[in-house]
């Protein structure tokens, strides 16, 4: 079997360059390790940046995310209960929406036409210098499918990565020494807006799914256990970092998932290695703090799918030699608004008096500067691509 590109990873990045190849024309055939049920069965975030709606649209599977999608116009940010809104519309004029991970994986999968091999198992990438081919085993059979490139879309913890000589590869990384542990609830929101919240017992996080379903995190180490939180448990340790009045509107309920996210921040460089590309969480990693995850994947992916299809239908390797540098100086920004959003919301265990005095002068100086103001909401919006 042979086509022009291959996909390791259905996950958003790999469905999204799939899309985009499709509607240019371009022969592509994606291999997802695990079953279309297990992909969408993946609890994720899902706020996007005004880039990544406008991706969707492109990919002309924006329909339901504009119908279901819930408009936001900014942020609250809390400090020991010290409230401060930041109005995203009045400061930039942008806005972001929520729209979960799962659905953006759903709508890319039920628009797909091209081949996808779920169940693709012992997947191998193979002189991807010179003239790449892939092999995996499906149902106890080898196969095989050569192509013109390989574009690494399967995460962190994926082959393509791991593929790449060490010699070849530079990584940056810091992991933080705590989590988030999340749940989620059919209850209300309790506000139409995220709050992100420091207090000294740790960060807390109000988000949504939908105006009838809740997702809340607190900050835990990082040796805790899902097992040694109680639903009751959690709910009075959120209560206990939000403000008063917040804490009293909560709506709580039976969690129907609960889970605890490590935090870490990881760049790869380069991106590029001959006819390999890496995209998405199999790039890099940023903590959750700033929103960033998704929406690097997509912009990743933008940039990858207009490089590709210039290779294929120009017969120009302009975009493809220039895809690593440009989509790292987005990345690296984006990891720092996330490092910094992660320093200013959490407490570090040894930072001390003086690392909590700083945070404050850092929320102060956010709560009294217009300018600080617009930079959150420029970061946390969407940088231009």
């Amino acid at each position: 079997m042979r086509t022009e590109v291959i996909i390791i990873g259905a996950g958003p990045a790999g469905l999204m360059l799939g899309r985009l190849l499709e509607l240019a024309g371009v022969d592509a055939i994606i291999l997802e390790r695990k079953s279309p049920d297990y992909v969408l069965g993946r609890i994720r975030a899902g706020v996007l940046e005004q880039g990544s709606m406008d991706l969707m649209d492109r990919a002309g599977v924006g329909a339901r995310m504009h119908a279901e999608g819930l408009i936001h116009h900014g942020i609250e940010l809390s400090f020991d209960g010290d409230r401060q809104r930041l109005d995203f519309t009045d400061l930039i004029g942008r806005h972001v929406m929520v729209y979960g991970q799962t659905e953006v994986t759903r709508d890319l999968m039920a628009a797909r036409q091209a081949q996808t091999i779920y169940d693709a198992e012992n997947v191998e990438l193979h002189d991807f210098d010179t003239n790449p081919y892939v092999t995996y085993t499906k149902d106890g059979v080898t196969h095989r499918i050569d192509c013109r490139f390989i574009a690494g879309c399967d995460g962190f913890h994926g082959v393509s990565r791991q593929s790449v000589p060490q010699s070849a590869l530079n990584t940056f990384e810091r992991v933080y020494p705590f989590g988030w542990l999340g749940i989620l609830v059919d209850k209300p929101p309790v506000a139409d807006e995220l709050i992100y919240a420091h207090h000294a017992r740790g960060f807390a996080l109000c988000s949504q799914r939908s105006p009838t379903r809740s997702r809340y995190y607190v900050q835990v180490p990082t040796d805790e256990k899902v097992e040694a939180w109680s639903d009751d448990r959690f709910w009075d340790e959120l209560r206990a970092r939000l403000n008063p009045e917040t804490a009293e509107a909560l709506q709580t309920g039976p969690s129907i998932e609960k889970s605890i996210a490590p935090l870490r921040s990881f760049v790869a460089e380069p991106l590029r290695f001959g006819r390999l590309f890496l995209a998405g969480d199999a790039a890099h990693i940023v903590p959750p703090t700033g929103a960033k995850g998704l929406n690097l994947a997509m912009s990743d992916v933008a940039v990858l799918a207009d490089a590709l299809i210039e290779a294929v239908s120009e017969k120009s390797e302009a975009g493809i030699n220039a895809y690593s540098a440009k989509v790292l100086d987005r990345i690296w920004k984006a990891e720092r608004f996330s490092w910094w959003m992660t320093s200013l919301l959490h407490t570090f265990p040894d930072t001390g008096a003086f690392g909590r005095r700083i945070q404050r002068a850092d929320f102060d100086y956010l709560a009294s500067s217009r300018i600080a103001q617009q930079s959150l909401a420029e970061n946390y919006t969407g940088l231009p691509s």
